[in-house]
């Protein structure tokens, strides 16, 4: 398998497992507080990743890792920060699909400039993916008001900005440690936050649906690295933000859900997207 192939692979599995993170996130969210789901789902993942790094005997990471680690959950934290405020003041259908814009293109503009414009062909299959994140991302509801999108762009700075460091964490070979830097720093901020507003702990019934969000979140994470480190940066991350197409599906198979037109073109578009990236470079 070329290492092309190998980074389509790894983003297409990192949008499928966010997806489905997500939808579980989702899930436990109607029933529980947000920032409760949060701090549970972002502490399940944590665990995940350090049984992992120590299991595959990972080397423990450079101050360079650690650094980029740190940046990475940060600049993460402030994009879920910035997008769980954006829900809550009313403009959940401007919010969703111009922050997962926003963070798709902020990394691959960066991959242009240190890397160089991909071929045509792939130029098109991000357009087409950036129109895809967005029209599966819309909701039905209706939204009134203008100050969620400051946040919505603000979501989307801060998730651009976590592939980017994520990205130059895995640089070196590190894969799980890095991803664990990154989500220890943003626990301590989100409990913080959540203990100064008296959140509640979650009921115990859904607290599985909860830690399943946040395991697969960090799979997510661990592909998207992967996607990253073996192919081109804004490959790895077109690929990996149409996760909301999964999310939609899963949504209309499993709580039987209407999909709207608008989404079902954004999950076509998806597809012909994935097929014009994943098209061999012309010679």
């Amino acid at each position: 398998m070329t290492p092309a192939l190998a980074s389509i692979l790894f983003g297409l599995t990192s949008a499928l497992i966010w997806g489905a993170g997500d939808f579980c996130g989702g899930l436990g969210a109607r029933r529980a507080a947000v920032l409760a789901v949060l701090a549970l789902a972002e502490t399940s993942g944590l665990v995940l990743l350090l049984i992992a790094g120590f299991l595959f005997r990972e080397a423990l990471p450079t101050p360079a890792i650690i650094g980029w680690g740190i940046a990475a959950g940060l600049s993460g934290t402030i994009g879920l920060g910035a997008l769980y405020q954006g829900l809550a003041v009313g403009r959940a259908s401007v919010v969703a699909p111009v922050s997962a814009v926003v963070g798709a293109a902020l990394p691959a503009l960066f991959s242009a400039v240190t890397l160089g414009l991909p071929d045509p062909l792939k130029l098109v299959g991000f357009v087409l993916a950036l129109a895809a994140i967005a029209l599966a991302s819309q909701s039905s509801h209706a939204s009134n008001g203008d100050s969620a999108l400051q946040y919505a762009f603000l979501a989307g700075l801060g998730f651009g900005a976590f592939f980017v460091f994520a990205d130059l964490a895995g640089g070196e070979g590190s894969t799980f440690f890095p991803l664990a830097i990154a989500r220890g720093i943003s626990i301590p901020v989100v409990l913080l936050i959540g203990l100064a507003r008296k959140v509640s702990f979650p009921p115990r019934d859904i607290l599985p649906i909860i830690l399943l969000s946040g395991m697969l979140d960090a799979g997510g994470n661990v592909f998207f690295l992967l996607a990253s480190t073996v192919g081109r940066l804004d490959v790895a991350t077109i690929l990996s933000s149409l996760y909301p197409a999964s999310t939609v599906i899963l949504s209309r198979v499993i709580l039987h859900e209407k999909i709207s037109r608008v989404q079902q073109l954004g999950v076509v578009l998806a597809l012909i997207a994935i097929v014009l990236i994943a098209a061999p470079a012309p010679p």
